[in-house]
């Protein structure tokens, strides 16, 4: 079959695509004939290693443990491992897995659930990583409920797009912050309220907020405090920017510690996949009440100009692979 590989970590031009062998599924695993792959920020941080503080997570200290890329996928089952119960051949599917920038991919079946009925196997792909991120964000650490007051900064990207339907969905009165690129997709995507961040500034604009998700990783504590409610939460999904060994993490690490002494709440939250809240959004999608965006669709061999337009920070929602 042809991947995307890498031996080593690097830039883009570490990618290649190759024919390497097809993958067979072990126990509890599910092989799917791939028809499009997410990209979202961790396949930059696997390709080149950084921070290098994921690599101590398992994921190789010199070189990268699985060679291929990507880790969003929706496609459909081509094979079953032993001791699979929930899945066919023919099914079709969506989660998340390690390389999906192939042919085929195998996957744990606790990582999967049927894929939306009214979805296109591209947008589909957008949502395994980046909207369970978004729904764990709302649901689980922001404990969101109607008629809270819910500011969503990166309202623009790929967990961002996602949260402020989901909040939207839990009754939230929701803002979001965007670039000015992005602002007609925030709206477009039912924010009550839409920042252009170079234009205006959330955190002097008077208003306090029960919930703040922050995807965009770069503005201190002290700042996102000035914006928050009293008893408010503030959420800080996954890092990025800062050095090479930590990356942005050090704000969700530090997070905790700074709400000690405050009535306010802080969390640095990291996602964990799980078949559950892939069923709870597919019924999201399937109600019309959550909508993948779906920016730009690249073939398999142009999976490293993806990852790259990604990192540009021009994407509005989700750039897709196409296999």
């Amino acid at each position: 079959m042809k991947a995307i590989v890498q031996d080593v970590y690097g830039n883009s031009d570490v990618l290649g695509l190759r024919d390497i062998p097809k993958p067979v599924p072990g126990s509890g695993e599910v092989l799917i004939k791939v028809r499009a792959a997410g990209v979202d920020q961790g396949a930059w941080h696997l390709m080149t290693g950084r921070p290098y503080l994921i690599r101590l997570f398992g994921y190789g200290l010199k070189k990268p443990k699985v060679p291929v890329r990507g880790r969003e996928v929706a496609g459909v089952v081509e094979a079953v491992g032993s001791g699979v119960t929930r899945f066919v051949p023919g099914d079709e599917v969506f989660g998340t897995c390690e390389g999906s920038f192939a042919e085929y991919a195998c996957a744990k079946e606790t990582l999967l659930a049927r894929k939306p009925s009214n979805l296109t196997f591209e947008e589909t792909a957008a949502a395994p990583i980046s909207a369970v991120t978004a729904l764990q964000a709302v649901r689980d650490a922001g404990h969101v409920t109607a008629g809270q007051k819910v500011l969503v900064i990166g309202a623009g990207g790929g967990v961002g797009s996602f949260a402020v339907q989901v909040a939207k969905a839990f009754g939230a009165a929701v803002t979001g912050v965007c670039s000015t690129g992005k602002v007609d997709l925030v709206r477009s995507l039912g924010a009550d309220a839409v920042i252009d961040y170079t234009r205006d500034d959330f955190a002097g604009a008077g208003v306090l907020y029960d919930l703040i998700i922050d995807t965009a990783g770069n503005r201190r504590l002290s700042v996102l405090r000035k914006a928050l409610a009293p008893r408010g939460t503030l959420v800080i999904v996954g890092g990025e920017g800062g050095g090479s060994v930590t990356g942005g993490f050090e704000r969700s690490m530090a997070a905790p510690l700074a709400a000690l002494f405050s009535g306010q709440k802080f969390k640095g939250l990291v996602s964990k996949g799980n078949y559950l809240d892939l069923e709870a959004l597919a019924e999201m999608f399937e109600a019309g009440r959550v909508k993948p965006a779906v920016d730009k669709v690249y073939a398999l061999a142009e999976a490293p100009a993806a990852i790259a337009y990604l990192r540009e920070g021009r994407v509005r929602g989700k750039v897709v692979v196409r296999i």
